[in-house]
């Protein structure tokens, strides 16, 4: 198991992440939102939708994992995407993630 999957697992426990499109979405507009992982394989619209409001808001995101190794580590079925609350949380992902 990669070595941020088991961070975001850590992020969970804590309660610094959320899920579901339209509370990420909102978090993101209210800036409430420091990083947003979308799945390698989510549809080209839900990867669209993503990096374009994170762009405007100026909200780190990445593509990593895929559907089943995002909602495993959380322990949720069928996430797309992840949003991290915590800036100390979101800059450790980041980081392990684009190393």
């Amino acid at each position: 198991m990669n070595d941020w999957i088991k961070t975001l697992g850590l992020v969970n426990k804590a309660g610094k992440l959320i899920t579901g499109e339209d509370n990420i979405i909102n978090n993101i507009r209210n800036q409430k939102v420091y990083l947003v992982l979308v799945a390698n394989d989510a549809s080209l619209n839900s990867k669209k939708k993503y990096f374009d409001k994170c762009k405007f808001y100026n909200v780190s995101v990445v593509e990593a994992g895929t559907i089943a190794q995002l909602s495993h580590a959380i322990g949720k079925e069928n996430r797309v995407a992840i949003g991290i609350c915590d800036r100390g949380f979101a800059k450790g992902l980041l980081a392990k993630i684009t190393k």
